[in-house]
């Protein structure tokens, strides 16, 4: 491989990670609020964002604690899940739009399902990508029909998939 074509292959390279790391800050924005979390949910903002979301414009600490009790008053669980992405990066500045799907479990048992874009002003500082900047804009949203959550009356349903019961699980049919 030639010299030109090895240091192309570099600079792609360098893209490739900076564009993971940019969609890992964003991950744990979603990780952080579905999980409440707050430092995971923090460590996805610079201290010195501002969001736009719904009726809330402000910084991260304030937003977690608007979102948390909002979800907390009207949900039992939340997902927020990412879904299309693009993200356009300029040395250390990305601009970024994520569509969204986000389904919350209400208190009275409906489903609150919406649907929209981040879109995000990201920046690397001290090496750290994080968002410096973000507007939700939120498309769509409605309840949808309650139904029964598939397997649920299976015992230990909450760990299928996990390692631990996995070697549980070969533990005992070994003995």
């Amino acid at each position: 491989m030639t010299t030109s074509a090895t240091s192309d292959r570099l600079a792609a390279l360098d893209v490739m990670v900076d564009r993971q790391e940019i969609h890992d800050a964003l991950t744990r924005f979603s990780r952080g609020m579905d999980r409440f979390d707050r430092d995971i949910f923090l460590s996805a903002f610079h201290d010195d964002a501002t969001i736009a979301a719904g009726n809330f414009v402000g910084g991260p600490i304030d937003l977690y604690e608007w979102a948390r009790a909002t979800h907390e008053l009207g949900q039992v669980s939340t997902h927020h899940n990412l879904l299309n992405h693009t993200c356009d990066i300029d040395g250390d500045t990305a601009h970024t739009e994520t569509y969204y799907l986000f389904v919350g479990r209400n208190h009275d048992d409906t489903n609150w399902i919406a649907g929209g874009r981040y879109i995000d002003r990201v920046e690397r500082r001290d090496g750290q990508w994080r968002i410096a900047l973000r507007t939700n804009v939120i498309e769509w949203s409605g309840i949808v029909p309650t139904m029964g959550i598939p397997f649920a009356d299976v015992p230990d349903i909450h760990v299928n998939g996990a390692r631990r019961a996995a070697q549980q699980t070969r533990r005992t049919n070994d003995h």
